[in-house]
């Protein structure tokens, strides 16, 4: 049992170590990437397919859409024949629709990752356009009477629909790609003095530790703010990134824009706001809990 239980791990471990190393996606790769990037440039759009609006990412959410629509047509396809045809026709249909704005938020969320990560997951969509495309064919068929050929190519991309979402679990799940980075950092619930005021100028940003928490200080227009240093969506540092002009900073790895007062998330690809931090200054020093 042992052995059975570690075997399709252990070979779907390779599978993915392969596609990871796959150099040669890279040139088509980073077309599409660049297509996605310029496609999501606009903040509203950004936002919006990033999940910035929802409090975490909106892919996850999506996916259930059309993966329950094609599940239920090839259930009524095995279980119901001809008397179900109609439903599993416009339960294929449903799913194609949906599938648009799911591909739409994966691929904002994928033009984020880089290296081996983007490989998989540019498999992983790629996966998916080719289940959409099978659908597509099965709805086009069923429409015109051959039931058997349509419920049977849609049984098929279920299979591929399987075998994609493996991709995607272990991008979400093995690798922490869209995992809040700061879930885990522990509360500090007693006043910690963590700096100097001096030691902090006007439009100057600093990282200190709380109890071994990373935060940021920041000082603008002469008020001090503090915020988790680690940025939620990819754990960049943010004291490295820009104190903008508005109040918020810009993470220097993949420019997600977070307002100092508060935290909350200006412009994807972060979607989970930045832990925000009470903060008081006595006798010259600045103290930090957990707000």
């Amino acid at each position: 049992m042992r052995v059975a239980t570690e075997a399709v791990p252990e070979t779907m471990r390779s599978l993915i170590g392969r596609i990871g190393a796959a150099k040669s996606l890279d040139p088509v790769v980073e077309k599409v990437s660049g297509w996605v990037t310029a496609l999501t440039r606009s903040t509203p759009v950004k936002n919006a397919l990033s999940g910035s609006w929802l409090g975490h990412q909106l892919h996850p959410v999506l996916t259930d859409l059309p993966i329950g629509a094609w599940s239920s047509a090839v259930a009524i396809d095995l279980t119901c024949g001809e008397a179900g045809a109609p439903v599993a026709r416009r339960l294929v249909g449903l799913g194609l629709l949906a599938s648009a704005p799911t591909a739409l938020s994966g691929a904002a969320d994928w033009s984020d990752t880089y290296g081996r990560d983007k490989r998989v997951g540019f498999v992983h969509a790629a996966s998916n356009e080719t289940v959409s495309g099978l659908q597509a064919v099965s709805w086009l068929l069923r429409r015109r009477g051959h039931r058997g050929a349509g419920a049977a190519l849609s049984l098929l991309a279920l299979g591929v629909t399987l075998g994609s979402a493996y991709l995607g679990g272990h991008l979400s799940l093995a690798r922490g790609i869209g995992v809040n980075h700061t879930a885990f950092q522990p509360r500090v619930t007693d006043w910690t003095d963590v700096a100097a005021d001096a030691d902090i100028a006007e439009g100057e940003m600093i990282r200190v530790e709380a109890d071994g928490v990373p935060v940021l200080l920041a000082r603008q227009d002469g008020s001090l703010n503090a915020i988790s240093a680690v940025c939620s969506h990819a754990g960049g540092p943010l004291e490295e990134g820009s104190l903008d002009a508005d109040g918020c900073v810009t993470c220097p790895w993949l420019g997600s824009r977070f307002f100092l007062e508060d935290g909350s998330v200006q412009r994807g690809p972060a979607s989970v706001p930045q832990p925000r931090w009470k903060l008081r200054v006595e006798g010259g020093r600045v103290r930090v809990r957990s707000a």
